[in-house]
């Protein structure tokens, strides 16, 4: 099997990637981070690049976007053409490739937006707070439009997937982290703002369970989160982060911000039985196994600068 990856170069399109190849699959990527002159170049606005990466593969995870809530409060424009008209650019190329591509469409638990009602199931109605959540939603409709057309696709929604150092080290997770690694201060936006952390590894096996449907089946399948149906305060993810320091690390607190939802966590049975995916790491294991990555990773780079 051959799949193209767009966002390649991302948490989880790296992660996807590295774990493809190892099974034997052929994992090409798309990604506009890389050198224009880089065989995996591309740009999702670009139809032309998009059309000619599209012609020889059998199934596409489209990973690429604006991937974050800020990203798109900072540039709105960029996150509704990235996330909407890329995304259709995917879209009519799969459907006008000869091999007929399968599509996996990775959305996000930002298309909730403040649910009243919790843990969040998946036909909850959509009611996103800001222009990301907006733009995940106008995609995934998108992707239902192409499937009436013929197109097999699929929806995965992801919930604040972390876990691998190559992340933004300024989200929460990571910055949590990178503290307890360090020894730095930790600043909490909220407290007691509840979210629901997966962790790639996790969210690796669960876009297998979607490339296995995808690949052997002709059944379709309606939107599914990724979730581990535990809510985790921001407040206790950094004393998770204080608990695995050798460092007494100092919490500096600030108010919301207020273009975030600040409670979500999910009902992961869709999950499990549609696709028969379960989490195995916990937040806590989680955020231990990434502040150790980033301890080996200064204690290499230190290793490299003692030998120069």
């Amino acid at each position: 099997m051959k799949v193209l990856i767009t966002g390649s170069e991302g948490l989880i399109g790296s992660a996807l990637s590295t774990t493809l190849i190892r099974l034997g699959i052929s994992a090409f990527g798309f990604d506009n981070k890389l050198e224009p002159h880089h065989p995996h170049y591309g740009d999702i606005l670009n139809h032309e690049q998009v059309t000619k990466a599209m012609q020889d593969v059998e199934g596409v995870v489209h990973l690429a976007a604006v991937s974050r809530v800020v990203f798109g409060e900072k540039n709105p424009k960029l996150c509704w053409d990235t996330n909407v008209e890329g995304t259709k650019n995917i879209l009519e190329a799969a459907l006008a490739s000869p091999k007929k591509p399968w599509v996996l469409y990775a959305s996000s638990r930002e298309v909730y937006g403040q649910q009243e009602e919790l843990p969040v199931k998946e036909t909850a109605p959509l009611i996103p707070v800001n222009i990301y959540g907006d733009s995940k939603i106008a995609a995934e409709r998108a992707v239902a439009q192409a499937t009436q057309r013929g197109l097999k696709a699929a929806v995965v929604r992801f919930s604040n997937v972390f876990g691998r150092i190559c992340d933004h080290p300024d989200r929460v997770i990571p910055a949590f982290c990178l503290a307890a690694a360090y020894g730095t201060k930790i600043r909490i936006d909220g407290k007691d703002n509840l979210f629901d952390f997966t962790y790639i590894e996790d969210v690796v096996q669960g876009i297998l369970s979607f490339l296995y449907h995808l690949s052997h089946t002709d059944a379709s399948l309606p939107p599914i989160h990724f979730t581990t149906g535990e809510a985790t305060s921001l407040g206790k993810a950094a004393s998770f982060a204080q608990q695995a320091s050798k460092y007494p690390i100092e919490i500096v607190e600030a108010p919301s911000r207020n273009y975030d939802v600040a409670r979500f966590y999910g009902d992961p049975s869709r999950a499990e039985t549609l696709l028969h995916w379960k989490p195995c790491v916990g937040v806590q294991e989680g955020m231990r196994r990434l502040i150790h990555q980033y301890q080996l990773a200064s204690h290499i780079v230190q290793g490299e600068h003692a030998i120069l």
